[in-house]
């Protein structure tokens, strides 16, 4: 197997985060395509002004594409807080859950919104049904992002390549739709959908910091390793004791 590159891969690497300072050190990455984050994300990070934040951001990001949530529950305000979002810039993705609380497709309202030309970054997906019904909603001369969890999909013991695979095939109908494979949990994720066809990857801080280690050497990656448990085991003043034992003569 030939050792990967993280800088030959086509597929675009977007960060997914709401930690300023970790958005700054993306930004300076010419890897880094664009950039999405969640409220989810937004709170753990201690933002408190929605719109101050998303600004920020996009003075950062400097015009390269990056997705901003709703955060209603209903139709009318989700579709108008969209378009408030989609005002703030014209890199500006908006992303609309899948459905709503109750399990209500949002399907009207990806319509409504895409055929009017808010670009949109249609998220929480996870069945293909869910893809389908998507790509029927939306515009053909819009862009757009469908994010399906593969992440998630792989935390309930599927194998999430197939199902990805079918995804991509499902929105050929809609070319200007890029599927963007959500929630990755380790860096082969990235080469996994670049492999398949993928066209985006969100990947976290965490994971972003493992770049480095892309083609590292194995036999050199072990010694390191071997010298940490060593390290830490003296830092940490382990002893052993061992029983003196007789000789067999």
């Amino acid at each position: 197997m030939a050792v990967p590159s993280a800088d030959v891969v086509k597929i675009k690497i977007f960060a997914d985060g709401a930690d300023l300072e970790s958005i700054r050190d993306a930004a300076r990455d010419s890897r880094i395509k664009g950039f999405t984050t969640n409220p989810s994300l937004m709170r753990a990070a201690g933002v408190s002004d929605y719109k101050a934040f998303a600004l920020e951001v996009l003075k950062v990001v400097e015009g390269r594409p990056v997705s901003f949530e709703v955060v209603a529950d209903d139709f009318a305000t989700m579709e108008a807080q969209a378009r408030e979002i989609a005002s703030w810039g014209s890199n500006v993705f908006v992303k609309i859950p899948v459905s709503t609380t109750k399990g209500n497709f949002v399907g009207p309202l990806i319509a409504t919104l895409s055929n009017s030309g808010v670009k949109l970054n249609v998220t929480a997906v996870m069945t293909l049904n869910q893809v389908k019904q998507i790509a029927e909603a939306l515009a053909e001369k819009v862009a757009a992002v469908v994010s399906v969890f593969a992440g998630r999909i792989a935390d309930t013991g599927r194998d999430p390549v197939p199902h990805m695979k079918s995804a991509l095939d499902v929105l050929k109908s809609r070319p200007r739709a890029e599927l963007l494979w959500a929630s990755p949990r380790e860096l082969l994720n990235i080469f996994q959908a670049d492999e398949i066809g993928c066209h985006i990857i969100t990947v976290s801080p965490d994971v972003l910091k493992k770049l480095p280690l892309v083609g590292k050497d194995l036999d050199g990656y072990s010694r390191e390793t071997v010298a940490m448990f060593h390290r830490d085991a003296a830092a940490a003043g382990f002893q052993i004791p061992v029983a003196a034992r007789r000789s067999a003569s």
